[in-house]
């Protein structure tokens, strides 16, 4: 039976519509061992509605360390997930450093001054070869940072369908490559299936890249409402398997640990 875990949760802390509690029954429901929660937290200059107002990060933890002491027949652990922002580096550091974090995702969402998700406008008018180029890249260099244990949705360029003229084989080649070098996992992300894509992240026909080069992998739900919890992870997991996964990953208090897919 594998061992299933849900890192990508978000709450109301975010842009999420439950509460901690909200999630745990569906949690048990679908077999779920550790859950985690990872509300956005999103460090520019105007606060965004849908990051967690840093003055809270104390308070989430609280709460969830509580949660976790109220509920003995599940793993309760705490994340972030965090967007990377060239330049941004010690801050995000000195923020989440002293938080008794389980792991922290990071993720892309911004470039070229716009976000990559909030709208097909993003990408009118431009280069999508160049665009998937200059995405990529941005992973690769969060994943140097070092900052972070799970790159989230890792090719999250592709939500609205914009897709390159050319195979996008060797971006996804050296992009394992740099993940395996900074030591960071990936998540197979399956709320590609709620949006426009209507796929998973990263895209199922280059997973076994990332097992051939070695990149530890979890499988997460990302998840912003609480029925959403462990949706298509019967796919996912099939999905992990067929690409030669042994293993899956697991942290805590920010070490990973593999578990074997059985």
């Amino acid at each position: 039976m594998i061992y299933r875990t849900d890192y990508h949760i978000h709450t109301i802390y975010s842009d999420g519509i439950g509460n901690f509690e909200d999630y745990l029954g569906y949690a048990r429901k679908e077999g779920i061992s550790e859950i985690g929660f990872s509300d956005h937290l999103t460090l520019t200059d105007t606060q965004q509605k849908w990051s967690m107002n840093p003055d809270l990060l104390n308070e989430y933890c609280d709460k969830i360390l509580e949660l976790g002491n109220k509920n003995s027949n599940i793993i309760i652990r705490i994340g972030l997930e965090v967007d990377y922002f060239p330049g941004k580096e010690e801050e995000i550091e000195r923020i989440t450093e002293k938080l008794p974090l389980d792991y922290l995702i990071g993720s892309v969402h911004y470039m070229d001054n716009g976000s990559v998700d909030l709208g097909p406008g993003f990408y009118k008018k431009k280069d999508i070869d160049k665009l998937y180029e200059s995405y990529f890249d941005l992973v690769s260099r969060a994943a140097e940072t070092k900052l972070f244990d799970i790159m989230g949705h890792p090719d999250l360029v592709r939500i609205f369908r914009y897709f390159p003229a050319k195979n996008p084989e060797q971006l996804y080649r050296a992009l394992a490559r740099n993940l395996k070098k900074s030591d960071v996992a990936i998540e197979i992300n399956t709320n590609g299936m709620n949006k426009p894509l209507l796929d998973f992240y990263p895209d199922p026909a280059y997973l076994h890249i990332f097992s051939e080069e070695g990149v530890p992998v979890c499988v997460n739900s990302d998840s912003h409402r609480p029925g959403d919890t462990a949706q298509h992870f019967d796919e996912a997991y099939t999905l992990v398997k067929n690409a030669g996964y042994k293993e899956m990953a697991t942290f805590e208090k920010k070490k990973r640990k593999m578990v074997l897919i059985t």
